[in-house]
C-alpha cells in the first residue's frame, strides 16, 4: 500500500481572514502556503497582487506567488444558464442558504432564442431561486452575462471575479482578473463564500507600438493565437504591458482578453491606466440613465444624491491609487512581444483558431452565412464598424448575416446613433441580445456543407452547427465586408498597402532568474494530512492525453457504475493493460497537457478507484486539475521528471513500470527519486498548501463545504 507519514509535531499559524490581506512578506518562486516566512519584501506581478487582496486564511507575512496554492473569496461569481445545475449541486451538498447572496450574479444568456416550455420552466425556476435568495438576476435578453458583469460593475478593475464560464478572461479588458470556474466550484462559492486556486505561470505580454487605422484588437488576438500556437501560454495567467496597451480602447481590450480563452491561458489581464479611468466616468452617467430599469438597483429617496453601489467616483479614485502595478523585478515565466504595427486585418481558421493568415493572402472562399454575435464582438464600436462597411450597400445573395447585440444597453446605444438601422436595412437579420449561434443554439446554424465567417471567438469543428461545415474567425469590420461581398474580403478602406509580417519574440525564463529561489522551505502540514507519500513510479508518457482515453465516453453517463468497475476500465482507451499493470502503491507519471478534453469527473474518480492517490505529470488541463483536487486526487506537475523518464526510459510503452522509487514531500514540493545503479535526484516542484489540504482531510471539495456548513 501507498505509505503516508504525517509529522508529529505541528507548528500552529494565526489566520489572517480578512478580505483584502497587506502585501507584505517574502516568499521564493516556489514558497507555497505553509511556508515559512520572512519580513522582507518581496516584489510581485499585478496578478499576484490581485490575488493576494482576495486570498484569505494566509500564514502571517506570506507574499502570494505563482504557483501557490490558496483559498480565495472572489468578489462576484457569474452563472448563467448553466445555474440550474449549480443550484442542484448546491442543495446535493446540504446548503440551505448563500454566505453572501451579494456575490453571486444569475445571467440567462445562452438558450435566450428557445421559446419551449421546458426552457421557460427553466428560465422561470432560475428566476424564482434567484429572488427568494435575493441574489441579482438578469433575465434572458438584458445581454451576454460577461458584458453585464463588465456594465453593472460586477467586474471592476482590481478585483477577482470568476464565472462558471470559460470566457471570464474578458473581465481582464478593464483590469480585472476574471477567470473560470467548474460548477462544483460554483455551489462551493454559494455556499462559504470562498474556493480553491493555483496561482497560474504568469506570462508578460509586451505590446508595442499601434494599430494601424482599421485593424482591432479582435485583429491582436487573432494574430497572437496563430504565431504563438505551441501551447506557449497553455494554463497561464497573461499580463498585457508596453506602450502599446495605451492606443488600445477599453473595447479592444475587451476583445483581447475574451478571445485568450482561446489562445489557453486561464486569465489576461490589461493595466488600470487612465484610459480606465475615462471609460468608468462615462459609465457612471449611463449608469445613472439606466438604473430606473435595473430591478437589482435600490431607489432612493426624492432629492438624495444617487451613489451606485459598485460603479462610483471613490471607488475608481481608490482603485487608481491602489498601486496595482507589477513591481520592478517582479517574475514571470515567459516575455512576449508583438509589434502593433505589424498586425493587419487577419482571419483565422477553418475550424482552428491556431491556423491564420492575413485577409489579402487568402484565397477567394464564397461564403453562406456571417455573424456579428457573442460577448467578443458585438459591443457598440463593433457594430458600428460593420455599420459603416454595410451603409447603403445591400447584403450579397445567397447570404445570411446575422447580427446580435452583446446587452440591450448596446443595442440601444446603436439604436440612437443610427449604426443599427444601417445593419438592418442592409439584409441583416437580426437576433436578441445573448449568446445563440455561438454556442450552438437557436436560429441560423451552419448546415453541412456550408461556409461560414464570424465575429465571435470560437471556430471549432461542429459548434456553430454541422461538423461538416467550415467556420472563420475574424473581426466585426470583415465580417460585414464579407456578408456584402459574399465571399471572404476586408473593407475596401483596409486593403491598401503592404501586408507586414507579424513582428514578434518571445522569451523564457527560468526559476533561477527570480530572487530567493534557493531558499528552504519549512514542511508543514495540517493534522491528519501526509506529509509524505512514496511509491514506484508508473509511467504513461503520452502527451494530451484525453478524459476518453482515461475515462471512456460511453461510461460516462451509466449513474450505476461503481468503484469496483471503475478500476477495470479505467484507461481502456489509452491501453487496455493498464488495470491489470497499476498497483495501489503506485505514483502515476503522466506526460503534458493530462487531462484534456471534457470536463467529466470520473476521469478523478476513475484514477482513484485504480488505488491512485498522487498523480505526477508535465502540466494538466485546468478542468482536470480542478475535477481531481475536488475529489481528492492530489497532482503535482514537473516538466523534469517528466522528460527525464522519457530520456532514459522511452516512450514506446504505453504504460511503463519503471522501477524507480520515489517519496515526495507534499507540502515543500520535493521529489526524492532514486533508481538502481543511480545517485539520488531531488526534483522542486510547487508544494500543496492548506488550501488543498484541507480539501484533502475533508474528503474532497463537497465534504470542506459540508463542514463548513456545520460549522456555521
Amino acid at each position: 500500500m501507498l505509505r503516508f507519514s504525517t509529522p508529529s509535531l505541528l507548528r500552529s499559524h494565526s489566520i489572517a481572514g480578512f478580505y483584502h490581506s497587506s502585501r507584505v512578506g517574502s516568499s521564493s518562486a516556489y514558497r507555497r502556503m505553509l511556508a515559512t516566512t520572512t519580513t522582507a519584501v518581496q516584489p510581485q506581478n499585478m496578478i499576484e497582487k490581485i490575488v493576494q487582496r482576495y486570498a484569505v486564511d494566509l500564514p502571517p507575512n506570506q507574499t502570494v506567488r505563482s504557483g501557490d496554492f490558496v483559498t480565495i473569496r472572489p468578489e462576484h461569481i457569474l452563472t448563467h444558464d448553466n445555474t440550474g445545475a449549480v443550484i442542484s449541486k448546491f442543495k446535493s451538498i446540504g446548503a440551505a442558504k448563500f454566505k453572501n447572496a451579494s456575490q453571486p450574479v444569475f445571467a440567462l444568456d445562452h438558450d435566450v432564442q428557445n421559446k419551449s416550455e421546458k426552457n421557460l420552466m427553466k428560465y422561470a425556476t432560475i428566476e424564482a431561486f434567484a429572488g427568494e435568495n435575493k441574489v441579482d438576476f438578469y433575465p434572458a435578453g438584458r445581454g451576454i452575462g460577461h458584458q453585464v458583469m463588465v456594465e453593472e460593475g460586477y467586474a471592476f478593475p482590481g478585483t477577482l471575479t470568476v464565472a462558471s464560464d470559460s470566457h471570464s478572461n474578458m473581465y481582464g479588458g478593464i483590469g480585472a482578473l476574471g477567470t473560470p470556474i467548474v460548477r462544483t466550484d460554483a455551489a462551493a462559492i454559494w455556499a462559504t463564500g470562498q474556493t480553491w486556486w493555483q496561482v497560474p505561470p504568469i506570462v508578460k505580454v509586451e505590446l508595442k507600438n499601434k494599430l494601424a487605422p482599421g485593424v482591432t484588437g479582435k485583429d491582436v488576438i487573432i494574430t497572437l493565437c496563430a504565431v504563438f500556437n505551441k501551447d506557449e501560454v497553455l494554463n497561464t495567467a497573461i499580463e498585457f504591458t508596453g506602450e502599446g496597451v495605451k492606443s488600445l480602447g477599453i473595447e479592444d481590450r475587451l476583445a483581447i482578453a475574451n478571445m485568450t480563452t482561446e489562445w489557453g491561458a486561464l486569465a489576461g489581464v490589461f493595466p488600470i491606466d487612465e484610459i480606465t479611468r475615462a471609460y468608468y466616468e462615462k459609465r457612471i452617467q449611463v449608469l445613472d440613465r439606466t438604473r430606473f430599469t435595473n430591478k437589482n438597483i435600490k431607489p432612493v429617496p426624492a432629492g438624495q444624491e444617487f451613489i451606485h453601489p459598485r460603479v462610483n467616483k471613490e471607488r475608481i479614485q481608490k482603485v487608481l491609487q491602489s498601486g496595482f502595478e507589477s513591481d520592478q523585478g517582479a517574475f514571470y515565466s515567459k516575455h512576449l512581444t508583438l509589434d502593433l504595427a505589424t498586425v493587419s486585418p487577419y482571419i483565422s481558421g477553418p475550424n482552428s483558431v491556431k491556423v491564420a493568415q492575413p485577409v489579402k493572402d487568402l484565397a477567394e472562399v464564397k461564403i453562406n452565412k456571417a455573424y456579428l454575435v457573442s460577448c467578443v464582438n458585438s459591443r457598440a464600436s463593433d457594430l458600428r464598424q460593420a455599420a459603416s462597411v454595410v451603409r447603403g450597400k445591400k447584403i450579397a445573395d445567397g447570404v445570411k448575416f446575422y447580427v446580435a447585440a452583446a446587452s440591450s444597453e448596446v443595442q440601444e446605444e446603436v439604436e440612437k446613433t443610427g449604426d443599427w438601422q444601417a445593419l438592418m436595412e442592409a439584409g441583416a437579420i437580426a437576433l436578441p441580445a445573448g449568446c445563440g449561434p455561438c454556442v450552438g443554439l437557436g436560429t441560423g446554424l451552419l448546415e453541412d456543407g456550408e461556409i461560414g465567417i464570424s465575429a465571435t471567438n470560437r471556430n471549432f469543428k461542429g459548434r456553430m452547427g454541422s461538423p461538416n461545415a467550415l467556420a472563420y474567425l475574424a473581426s466585426p469590420a470583415v465580417v460585414a465586408a464579407s456578408a456584402i461581398s459574399g465571399k471572404i474580403v476586408s473593407p475596401a478602406a483596409m486593403v491598401q498597402g503592404t501586408v507586414l509580417t507579424p513582428v514578434v519574440s518571445l522569451t523564457t525564463l527560468n526559476k533561477a532568474q527570480q530572487a530567493g529561489t534557493d531558499e528552504e522551505v519549512a514542511e508543514e502540514t495540517i493534522p491528519s494530512f501526509p506529509a509524505q507519500m512514496t511509491g514506484e513510479l508508473l509511467f504513461c508518457p503520452a502527451d494530451n492525453l484525453n478524459t476518453d482515453g482515461i475515462y471512456p465516453g460511453k461510461y460516462t453517463y451509466q449513474d450505476d457504475i461503481g468503484p469496483e468497475t471503475m478500476r477495470k476500465v479505467v484507461m481502456e482507451n489509452y491501453d487496455t493493460n493498464f488495470a491489470g499493470i497499476v498497483r495501489p502503491s503506485d505514483i502515476l507519471i503522466g506526460g503534458f497537457n493530462f487531462g484534456t478534453g471534457s470536463s467529466r469527473e470520473q476521469a478523478a474518480t476513475a484514477l482513484l478507484s485504480a488505488g491512485i492517490k498522487l498523480l505526477i505529470a508535465g502540466s494538466f488541463s485546468e478542468t482536470f486539475k480542478r475535477n481531481s483536487i475536488n475529489n481528492r486526487l492530489l497532482l503535482m506537475e514537473s516538466p523534469e521528471l517528466v522528460r527525464d523518464l522519457a530520456k532514459e526510459r522511452g516512450t514506446d510503452k504505453l504504460t511503463d513500470r519503471t522501477g524507480w522509487k520515489a517519496a515526495v514531500s507534499l507540502a515543500s514540493g520535493k521529489i526524492h527519486v532514486s533508481r538502481d545503479g543511480k545517485e539520488e535526484k531531488v526534483y522542486r516542484v510547487g508544494g500543496l498548501g492548506k488550501s488543498i489540504q484541507e480539501l484533502w482531510v475533508a474528503g474532497g471539495l463537497e465534504g470542506w463545504v459540508k463542514e463548513r456548513i456545520s460549522k456555521n
